[in-house]
């Protein structure tokens, strides 16, 4: 088959998808690896797009959500490529909005009835008083639509007033958006990577995540210790897994994801399971990205594999009259499908 890896230049991208040119262009191997012929197309404009288009790839494995538009509005790739009638791996434009939105994934998430940590929106100046807040500190505070910890430090952890505003401020300032303030989850944090087969059952491989000590003894994940890559990633025990693993194919499902995605999960200081955001175009960079390597690290999978298994739900679309069998037995595997 013919496939395309589509992306962007995204340097001025808050959110980033599979990653770097280099990432993309490890999928671009992975996928010749299985026979197809695969390039990558790194799209600038709506002429590079109508390229890709005239093309006419079997399928086009999107590694970003969208092309931005100076003075224009960006354009969406998988809005463009349904459009034109070309297959595009992953969820559609109605479910990326979760992705984009954290804080509307979280009142998707919390009317489907699922765990999600307390949360309002915040901009400088709409509080007055301490008083006024919806719930009291501590409280956690990022922008509801940056990726790799962008916006995330050490301050982002509030416990008064004067921090809050300060910090409502920096991040307003800087993102010109509404800052989603959370309640703090003092407990332990956990990534699953959930991939959707043919026939939509969901395999998933889940892992914790261990940021280094910081200051006051605090782990906060954010851009510096995923930029250096100094967090651990850890094998969680089997007995551990069902709740971790239940919270994120209920996730996956009520958001309306197709294909793969990378739900992130929290837990409080009693060990309850929550919500906290979703990946649905993931890091794919090689031995750095926390899904290929939570698929590593559970189910001892390498990233050639990881690619043929996200490539079987959207294959299946191109050529529905062909069986797509599953590749791997789940007997191999620690952890089950859904």
């Amino acid at each position: 088959m013919k496939i395309e890896i589509i992306t962007s230049l995204n340097g001025d991208l808050k959110e980033t998808g599979f990653g770097s040119q280099l990432a993309c262009l490890n999928v671009v191997e992975s996928i010749k690896k299985l026979g197809h012929t695969a390039i990558l197309s790194v799209c600038s404009s709506l002429n590079d797009l109508d390229n890709v288009a005239n093309r006419k790839p079997d399928l086009v494995v999107l590694a970003a959500k969208y092309m931005p538009v100076v003075n224009g509005n960006d354009i969406w790739f998988s809005d463009y490529f349904a459009k034109q009638n070309i297959i595009f791996s992953g969820s559609n434009r109605e479910t990326l909005k979760y992705d984009s939105d954290k804080a509307l994934a979280k009142l998707c998430l919390s009317h489907a009835g699922i765990n999600t940590a307390k949360y309002f929106m915040a901009v400088p100046g709409q509080y007055a008083y301490e008083s006024e807040l919806p719930f009291s500190f501590p409280l956690f505070l990022k922008p509801i639509d940056a990726a790799n910890g962008n916006g995330v430090d050490d301050l982002s952890f509030v416990q008064s007033f004067s921090e809050f505003n300060a910090k409502v401020l920096s991040l307003y300032e800087l993102y010109q958006l509404p800052i989603l303030v959370e309640e703090y989850l003092s407990g332990r944090e956990f990534t699953v990577a959930v991939i959707e087969n043919d026939l939509g059952q969901l395999f998933t491989s889940a892992i914790e995540i261990i940021p280094p000590e910081s200051t006051g003894g605090l782990r906060i994940l954010g851009a510096e210790v995923k930029k250096f890559d100094t967090e651990t990633l850890k094998k969680i025990q089997i007995n551990e897994l069902k709740n971790i693993i239940d919270l994120a194919t209920e996730s996956f499902i009520a958001l309306g994801a197709r294909g793969f995605g990378r739900i992130d999960i929290k837990m409080d200081g009693d060990g309850k399971c929550y919500f906290m955001e979703a990946n649905l175009i993931p890091g794919m960079n090689f031995g750095s990205s926390y899904f290929p390597q939570a698929c590593k690290m559970a189910n001892a999978m390498s990233y050639d594999k990881v690619i043929s298994l996200m490539l079987v739900e959207c294959l299946s679309r191109v050529i529905p009259q062909k069986i797509f069998t599953y590749p791997y037995s789940t007997e191999n595997y620690s952890q089950p499908l859904h």
